[in-house]
């Protein structure tokens, strides 16, 4: 891994949190046209980008990862609800556990190591000082059950989809730094009702394209999707059962401080088929990037420039731009010499 972990820094507060050099240069930018078109955008979830890219292997590690693991933990202790699992999940539970294992330890063995005979499998992680001997199935061998206990260990967020009824259900997960949803409320809805309240996308028929393409996922050939949004500051969290600690932030940006301030914040889903279950993950790994640090790629601020100018209002409002979009975009115009 060429970008090692760092110590830890904070979400939230006085957001600590900062990007390196090489942070900056690995940021999944999520747009490929000058103009931002609403699109399923999936394509296979195989490297890309060279090594040290974010996409370099199945699950992503960098130097936020302790940082993240934090985090997680004080949003599950205050509200352990976060994580839940349907009991008809247990199987897709177990499979979540062993994919995401075997990735971390064959993509970064330096940190990572699972030892397997038969059921009885040896995991360590070495950024978290976790050494357990479990039984594979058995959730009384686990200090916790078993998304809970992986969950704790892999940036990013997941769901797990259960498939049956002619549709995706949203049964299992662990949300701790969602975009402005929550899993307690979608938990149980089909794939057609949790994103009932995204614009544009039910017209277009993008839904039920991508509901079909999903359903018919193969084991073994993950893909993947971008996903993107501007939130204010540093902050993980920005979950609806949390809105009043961080709606209120929308009013605080100026022209004087809007690129110190606004992030991009980039989602990198993750789907795949368990072998076992049948269920269907969805990890969701976000990506926080100030737009300070953004516009130090001169290519990038001058996409970012133009794909924000032409942003239908619905988006805007959608995803809750509308008190500072016009800021983001003055800020912008400045690096774009067309304008």
């Amino acid at each position: 891994m060429r970008v090692a972990p760092k110590e830890i820094q904070s979400f939230r507060d006085d957001f600590t949190y900062t990007n390196s050099a090489a942070a900056i240069e690995r940021f999944p930018f999520p747009f490929p046209e000058d103009e931002y078109r609403y699109s399923v955008n999936i394509e296979a979830h195989q490297p890309k980008g060279g090594e040290g890219s974010a996409f370099e292997h199945y699950i992503d590690v960098d130097e936020h990862y302790l940082s993240e693991m934090a985090e997680r933990e004080l949003v599950l202790d205050d509200m352990p609800s976060r994580c839940l699992a349907m009991p008809h999940m247990e199987l897709a539970c177990w499979d979540m556990l062993e994919r995401f294992m075997v990735s971390l330890a064959e993509d970064y063995p330096e940190h990572f190591a699972l030892t397997r005979d038969g059921d009885n499998w040896h995991w360590e992680n070495k950024l978290l000082h976790i050494d357990d001997h479990f039984t594979f199935g058995d959730s009384t061998t686990l200090p916790r059950p078993p998304l809970d206990y992986i969950g704790r260990q892999v940036q990013g967020d997941f769901a797990l989809m259960d498939q049956r009824e002619g549709n995706l259900f949203m049964d299992a997960g662990m949300v701790t730094c969602p975009a402005d949803w929550s899993l307690a409320f979608d938990a149980g809805m089909s794939f057609d009702e949790w994103h009932g309240p995204v614009p544009m996308v039910h017209s277009e028929g993008i839904i039920e394209r991508a509901r079909k393409y999903l359903m018919a996922l193969p084991v073994g050939q993950p893909v993947r999707r971008l996903n993107w949004t501007l939130t204010v500051n540093a902050r993980m969290d920005t979950s609806s059962e949390k809105y009043n600690e961080w709606g209120h932030e929308r009013a605080s940006i100026t022209p004087e401080n809007v690129g110190e301030k606004i992030y991009l914040r980039v989602e990198v889903q993750v789907l795949d088929r368990m072998p076992r279950s049948n269920a269907v993950t969805i990890s969701i790994r976000t990506y926080l990037l100030s737009l300070e640090d953004l516009v130090t790629n001169k290519a990038w601020a001058v996409r970012m420039h133009r794909t924000m100018k032409t942003l239908p209002q619905a988006l805007i409002d959608y995803k809750g731009l509308t008190r500072f979009h016009g800021m983001v975009v003055d800020y912008l115009s400045q690096f774009d010499p067309a304008n």
